[in-house]
């Protein structure tokens, strides 16, 4: 799936890209099974809500078969080489669950500060790559991007270990006030199997979630082979340290173990 030259000037415009549809209807409901089998249950990869509900779990590709082969497959792969012209590694790996009614905010952050800061990954040769299990809505907890803000390179940041039940290097009112002046917000949505990348250094957060329509997604963080972190101060489950380049399976691999997995399931 490597990206056209429209797509490529996309992202280096305005720091995302978004690829509707890459993933079937039958991968996503085996995806979405595996996602449910994760998120019932109780294990320190899985962090949960003040509620108890499920926020993100890390490293299930640890432990679950879909998420591994999930990991390899060239659709997530390709694009991210593509962009870095090198191989890359898994930084990490996790499902973020936005909750149906109680699914709470992720405050406006870039990405590469936490990595940089708690991981002592060298620069933002990293990015995220995320995957759409729910349809994506307007109502629902969308991202919000504010566009062309990877520009203006890594920002100034603090430690907020109060608002969420995940520790966080976040943004002031101020910063994200005059990066939205300029650059304003937008919410990539879509049905599920659609796919969002975006720059390490992009402003981004999402609102709560208070509808009935829960808003899971897989996210792929791969670096640059080159971009090796070099002072981890968190679990191996959040800071992968196996730098190994991921080796790439065709997409096809992820579909025959859908099919496979529909026919036990049924």
């Amino acid at each position: 799936m490597k990206l056209s030259p429209v797509q490529l000037a996309q992202f280096d415009d305005l720091g995302y890209v978004y690829l509707p549809e890459c993933f079937s209807s039958q991968e996503i409901a085996a995806i979405r099974r595996a996602s449910q089998d994760v998120l019932d249950q109780q294990r320190p990869e899985v962090w949960r809500e003040k509620d108890g509900s499920p926020r993100t779990a890390f490293a299930c590709q640890e432990y679950n078969e879909t998420c591994r082969r999930m990991v390899s497959d060239e659709r997530l792969v390709d694009p991210v080489e593509q962009l870095f012209g090198e191989p890359v590694y898994l930084h990490q790996f996790k499902i973020n669950a936005k909750a149906a009614f109680t699914g709470e905010v992720w405050q406006w952050h870039q990405d590469f500060p936490t990595w940089h800061k708690d991981d002592g990954m060298p620069e933002a040769r990293a990015m995220n790559i995320a995957v759409f299990l729910d349809d994506v809505m307007p109502i629902n907890g969308p991202l919000m991007l504010v566009p062309r803000s990877h520009r203006a390179g890594a920002l100034p940041s603090a430690h907020d270990t109060v608002t969420t039940s995940y520790p966080l290097w976040t943004l002031d009112k101020e910063t994200v006030t005059e990066m939205v002046e300029h650059n304003g917000i937008e919410t990539p949505i879509g049905k599920a199997g659609g796919v969002l990348m975006f720059h390490a250094n992009l402003v981004h957060g999402s609102a709560g979630n208070i509808t009935p329509y829960s808003r899971r997604i897989v996210y792929l963080t791969l670096s640059a082979v080159s971009n090796a972190i070099t002072k981890p101060t968190r679990p191996d489950f959040i800071a992968h340290r196996d730098f190994t380049p991921v080796k790439k399976v065709s997409a096809k691999e992820l579909g025959d173990f859908a099919k496979t997995r529909e026919a036990i399931a049924a």
